[in-house]
Order: C-alpha cells, then sequence, then structure tokens
C-alpha cells in the first residue's frame, strides 16, 4: 500500500482539497444516471483522509436519489470534484473524489489506475453492467 498526498480543485480553483490516497486500491465508475451524465470517476476514502482547503461556500448541493451521498459542485463552474455522504455498506461516513479533477496528476498515472464498475442503473451495486466502454 502506497499513499500519496493528491492536491485537487474544480475547474476555476474555487474549491480546492488534499486528499491521501493509495490509487493502486483502485476507483469505480457506475452506469447510474447521475454518474453516466456527468462521466464521474470516483474513488472512496475515509473522512480522515480528505481536506477542504477552500471553498465551501462555492459549493452547491444536488438532492438526488436516496440521499445517501451528498452531490456536491462549484456554483461557479459547475463541476463536481468530490461528494459525502454516508453508506453502512461503505463503512458509514465517506469523501468520493473525482479522479480527473486531482490537479497533480500525469495521464500515465491515472491511466493505470484499477477501474471497478458498477451497475447502479439496475441498483445492482455490486455487479458490473453488460456495458463499460462508455463510462
Amino acid at each position: 500500500m502506497t499513499v500519496q498526498t493528491y492536491q485537487g480543485s474544480c475547474h476555476c480553483g474555487a474549491v480546492r482539497y488534499e486528499v491521501d490516497l493509495d490509487l493502486a486500491a483502485g476507483s469505480g465508475r457506475c452506469n447510474c444516471s447521475i454518474c453516466t451524465k456527468t462521466r464521474y470517476w470516483g474513488t472512496v476514502v475515509r473522512p480522515d483522509a480528505f481536506r477542504l482547503r477552500q471553498g465551501e461556500e462555492a459549493l452547491t448541493r444536488y438532492p438526488f436519489g436516496s440521499g445517501a451521498a451528498e452531490h456536491l459542485f462549484c456554483r461557479h463552474c459547475g463541476v463536481k470534484s468530490f461528494g459525502r455522504g454516508e453508506l453502512e455498506v461503505l463503512g458509514g461516513r465517506y469523501y468520493s473524489v473525482n479522479l480527473a479533477c486531482l490537479d497533480d496528476m500525469e495521464p500515465a498515472a491515472l491511466a493505470q489506475v484499477p477501474i471497478r464498475y458498477a451497475n447502479g442503473r439496475d441498483n445492482d451495486w455490486f455487479s458490473e453492467p453488460a456495458v463499460t466502454a462508455h463510462l
């Protein structure tokens, strides 16, 4: 396990955070309606691994689904750089960081991050959807 600290932000820079990640532990993409439309590519971390450095006041919440996940985006540029929530199946409180919003991540390193696909469209979160190339 190699944990490294990364800097992340939205497009305009109003929201900035720091997160400790082991990218070899993997990431996730799903085919639920919101992840498909936003092309969200996330990885889940415990609250102590995430530090919002700037922009809480710039975050807008989008209430969706069961409310277990807090969908957040920058009210200035519209980018969803992270979300947060609480789900027992994920071990309680969590943050989901959008890997595409890590500022100090090289494309070659991103290409090596393992991806697990989830079938959120059918509420079958622990199964891979039949088609994943578009995710």
